[in-house]
């Protein structure tokens, strides 16, 4: 059995300031992103809105596509997000509850389970 890997851009709004991260569970990185539970770039930029993802089941895969779409220009980032979600819209916006926790069907739409 593989294990799902993502690779993952967040924005703090429209054309605002990016930032491109990998993961093993998607559903809690982003948690701690939107909670500011870990210090770092996206807790001082507020950059907390999940605007393009991918999946894989290779981790050397997943850090390589990582790698390189730090070193792509903004022009590309936003090109490849704007394909993918042309509103921008926070694709993650329904799957951390308000409530402390997370359910069962937010664990299975990012493929994580619980």
């Amino acid at each position: 059995m593989t294990n799902p890997y993502y690779i993952y851009i967040l924005a703090s709004r429209r054309n605002g300031t990016l930032y491109v991260g990998v993961t093993n569970n998607l559903i809690r990185r982003i948690y701690e992103h939107k909670e500011n539970i870990v210090d770092g770039f996206t807790k001082r930029f507020s950059v907390h809105s999940l605007v393009y993802f991918e999946q894989t089941n290779d981790i050397n895969s997943a850090l390589l596509r990582e790698k390189q779409l730090k070193k792509w220009n903004r022009k590309w980032k936003i090109e490849l997000i704007e394909g993918f979600n042309p509103e921008w819209e926070d694709l993650a916006k329904d799957w951390i509850p308000t409530s402390v926790g997370m359910t069962e069907k937010n664990s299975r739409m990012a493929g994580c389970s619980l």
